[in-house]
């Protein structure tokens, strides 16, 4: 993604078999080397934000449109048919809700809009799209419109959303973090040992959640198997904790969760 919106696609373009068009480009080739997706050139489109999923594509315009293109198995087009698109089209659904934020996961994804209202849609089989239990939750589940999360965050206005491998997180704007996913909650739910402090940014790896306090404290909670929580240890936890191992007199400015590991860069308290 180019400082003037335009957006450069490589890699594997799909097959048959796992669904074609993840590049955006209109058809299932690879490319060893970045290529314009010419499609939004064409239309006047300027991206501002990209999430790549799956074998699929989310990408967040200018204009606060959400496009999606790839293999459309378990819904995670959002357009309510399972089948591929060649190229980036519009989540009608939500075509006029003003996106300031996308996010996806493995096959599923979430949009936040002005209004601090977060639409999930997709692969549903581990509760990652936080409709609770009405919505049956197997390996089978999805759900191929956005759909609201509600539930806790009914009510609240979220500011910043992050997904994982089949799990997701949100912050709202009076500094709560919410979960749900993992097998773990169906539906938004509030960690309530961070009710001391304000979360104010969120990163999701593929088991495990980052947050990160308006002091500039680091915490994480999920799976620690590769030691990705930072807390000396290999632990699951399912309560976030504050990462201990910042140098003293530094403060954490941004983070990015990997799949299975963490970079965070600090500077000096004030």
């Amino acid at each position: 993604l180019t400082t003037t919106g335009d957006l450069y696609t490589c890699g594997y373009g799909g097959s048959a078999v796992n669904g074609m068009g993840c590049l955006g480009h209109g058809n299932m080739e690879s490319y060893q080397s970045p290529k314009l997706v010419n499609s939004l050139v064409e239309d006047g489109c300027y991206a501002s934000d990209v999430h790549c999923g799956e074998y699929s594509m989310t990408v967040l315009t200018t204009e606060g449109e959400v496009l999606t293109c790839g293999t459309g198995s378990f819904g995670r087009l959002g357009n309510l048919e399972t089948l591929d698109q060649l190229y980036l089209e519009p989540v009608e659904m939500i075509a006029g809700d003003d996106v300031v934020q996308i996010a996806s996961g493995f096959a599923f994804s979430l949009a936040l809009n002005k209004g601090g209202i977060v639409h999930a849609w997709g692969k549903n089989n581990e509760g990652q799209l936080g409709a609770g239990v009405g919505l049956a939750v197997d390996v089978y589940a999805m759900e191929s419109l956005p759909t609201p999360i509600e539930g806790l965050l009914e009510g609240r206005k979220v500011t910043r959303i992050a997904a994982g491998h089949s799990h997701a997180a949100a912050v709202t704007s009076t500094g709560e973090l919410f979960t749900w996913g993992m097998h773990m909650d169906h539906e938004p739910k509030l960690e309530n040992s961070l009710l001391h402090t304000k979360i104010i940014d969120v990163a999701c790896g593929q088991n495990y959640t980052l947050a990160l306090d308006q002091e500039g404290r680091l915490y994480s909670l999920g799976k620690g198997k590769t030691g990705v929580l930072g807390l000396a240890s290999t632990k699951m936890t399912t309560q976030p904790i504050l990462v201990e191992g910042i140098p003293a007199g530094e403060k954490v400015v941004t983070m990015s969760a990997g799949w299975t590991h963490v970079a965070c860069t600090t500077a000096l308290s004030e």
